[in-house]
């Protein structure tokens, strides 16, 4: 399976919208349709504050990844937070997410972001795994975990 990255556009909307309410039931994250669609839309119409990636097939999507951009004096300009990563449970384990997060921070130093950020749950050990796999650090006091680019 691969981990292809399509930036998403407004024609994926219901596409992402699908992703984003799976992942949200999964995580147990308090969402309805409005408000995920009132997140998701503007980035996908070009909302310079951030953006979504589908991962996978683009008719057909494993999964999605949403950055979200800001200015840091700390790192020396833009940097990017990995807002959400989702990947279909049937398609998990096969190294799909080790991928995106390999692939994607090339994309993002190409257009000068200098860093990526992400947040994970302490006791979540799988996924600061994979995160530690793919370059990212724990930073200090904080969870929030970076990668330079």
């Amino acid at each position: 399976m691969s981990a292809a990255l399509h930036l998403a556009r407004t024609e994926d909307l219901d596409r992402v919208l699908d992703l984003v309410a799976a992942f949200h039931a999964e995580m147990g994250i308090p969402s309805d349709d409005t408000l995920r669609r009132a997140a998701i839309e503007p980035l996908l119409e070009g909302l310079p504050y951030g953006a979504v990636y589908l991962i996978g097939p683009a008719r057909a999507p494993v999964g999605y990844i949403v950055v979200t951009f800001s200015w840091s004096v700390e790192f020396g300009g833009m940097d990017g937070f990995v807002d959400e990563l989702f990947i279909r449970p049937p398609v998990r384990g096969r190294g799909i997410a080790t991928e995106v997060l390999f692939a994607l921070p090339r994309t993002l130093a190409e257009a000068g972001i200098k860093a990526l950020h992400l947040e994970v749950d302490k006791t979540d050990e799988t996924a600061r795994n994979l995160y530690a796999r793919a370059r990212f650090e724990p930073r200090d006091t904080y969870m929030l975990m970076s990668r330079k680019l």
